[in-house]
């Protein structure tokens, strides 16, 4: 009798955890989409009111905030959306589709942030260089998104050109640069050399960058903690399925 029993406290306790776990993975999971869709939200704000916001690169014009923001928040809604399904039909087959989703994410994010920190010079050198060559493609036809990423990055960070104003020289063939390189809007001020930006805009980013380290890596830390607890959930509430089924079984 006494077996039993102890069966059946078992039982009761591993249902009871399945229907935590249930939850749990659920609301986690609808916050991760709710996170997903406002990402996209964005995105699309960003293509109807700025067109592709803010590119920079000539050879991959596609490689903008706009189009960065709709990727990432259409992945987020499908990860999220597997595991909220998952979740609520207690499905093993949807449960294990999301571990599995999901653990490639993650595991692609750490390959992505070991070759960072292991080239960093390397990138440096080649963003250096493309912003350098995009320059030449200023306020050229088919370039408005360059062009108003070059604007914008000049405006906001106060600065002019790539290393200095004078990258603008080769680029557009005469001593002058953009008028988002002067700091007074006068008649004529791309042509004033004394009403110019002097700081290089890729040392100012970078300073910029530096200056908010702190905010940066928290955020990039809550990313892969949110994953690796999304993966626990998953793994833990499909085990408690497994176990349900054999038993019933």
């Amino acid at each position: 009798m006494q077996p039993r029993t102890s069966q059946v406290k078992e039982f009761n306790m591993g249902k009871n955890c399945l229907q935590y776990m249930k939850y749990l993975l659920f609301i986690f999971n609808l916050i991760f989409w709710l996170g997903g869709c406002g990402i996209l939200g964005v995105g699309v704000w960003l293509v109807v009111t700025q067109g592709n916001f803010v590119t920079l690169s000539s050879s991959f014009p596609s490689l903008t905030v706009a189009n960065f923001f709709i990727a990432a928040g259409s992945v987020i809604m499908i990860v999220g959306f597997l595991g909220c399904l998952g979740a609520v039909i207690e499905n093993r087959c949807l449960l294990l589709s999301f571990f599995v989703v999901l653990l490639i994410i993650f595991l692609l994010e750490m390959v992505v942030g070991i070759l960072f920190l292991c080239c960093q010079d390397a990138i440096n050198q080649y963003a250096k260089k493309e912003l350098k060559r995009g320059l030449q493609f200023y306020n050229t036809s088919g370039n408005s998104d360059l062009t108003n990423g070059w604007d914008i990055v000049q405006t906001d960070f106060r600065c002019c050109g790539v290393f200095g104003y004078d990258d603008w020289f080769s680029a557009l063939n005469e001593r002058k640069v953009p008028i988002s390189c002067c700091f007074k809007l006068v008649s004529d001020c791309s042509s004033i050399p004394d009403i110019w930006w002097k700081d290089p805009c890729y040392d100012k980013v970078i300073k910029w960058l530096k200056e908010n380290i702190v905010a940066i890596c928290i955020f990039g830390l809550c990313i892969p903690v949110l994953q690796l607890l999304g993966l626990i959930f998953s793994l833990v509430m499909y085990c408690q399925l497994l176990k349900a089924e054999k038993h019933y079984g």
